[in-house]
């Protein structure tokens, strides 16, 4: 599978692509920024960043989408600039009809280092490790895109797999006076 991992931001939005399945060798496809003025008008920063992802997913032509799950920080500012970058690149892809999923920071952490906790500079190793790569992919956005990548790959496709057959068992069990109609109990 191929999988787009996008690290949401208004200056530098991280991205990088990444063939694999789980269990198997992964291999970079691509990884860059996208990047924006600080001194430019929002409106004008967010369509640049719509177009330079656009520019990704025609040249690579991603399957999935793995997206950084905005957190609660204590800048304001940042986390509406994340936020509002990740929509962009979540935009993107469902116009495209291709699945978006998103990761938290510690998920990332864990599935990439095997701790949820590790710093930049343990996950930049590990993502140059895993993708056999002659040098650390810079800056940070990249490497934490690529981390999305793999992420999603390793994750992403059993998580997929556990909620279908929840939904699938589910659906097949109503609980007694239980009718479903669309997927959905109905009293």
């Amino acid at each position: 599978m191929r999988v787009l991992g996008v690290d949401p931001g208004l200056t530098r939005c991280g991205v990088g692509v990444v063939d694999g399945a789980p269990g198997r060798p992964l291999r970079m496809v691509g990884v860059g920024v996208v990047r924006t003025p600080a001194d430019a008008e929002i409106g004008q920063r967010l369509l640049q960043i719509e177009q330079g992802l656009e520019r990704w997913f025609d040249e690579h032509r991603p399957e999935l989408v793995a997206v950084e799950r905005v957190f609660a920080q204590h800048n304001v500012r940042t986390v509406m600039g994340t936020a509002q970058a990740s929509a962009v690149a979540m935009l993107c892809a469902t116009r495209r009809g291709i699945p978006v999923t998103l990761h938290t920071p510690s998920e990332v952490k864990a599935a990439v280092t095997g701790s949820g906790r590790a710093d930049k500079a343990q996950v930049t190793a590990m993502v140059t490790r895993l993708l056999r790569l002659d040098a650390p992919p810079k800056p940070a956005d990249a490497a934490d895109a690529l981390a999305l990548a793999i992420c999603h790959i390793w994750r992403g496709g059993a998580k997929t797999r556990i909620e279908a057959a929840l939904t699938a068992g589910h659906q097949g069990r109503a609980r007694p006076g239980t009718s479903w109609v669309h997927g959905r109990p109905r009293p």
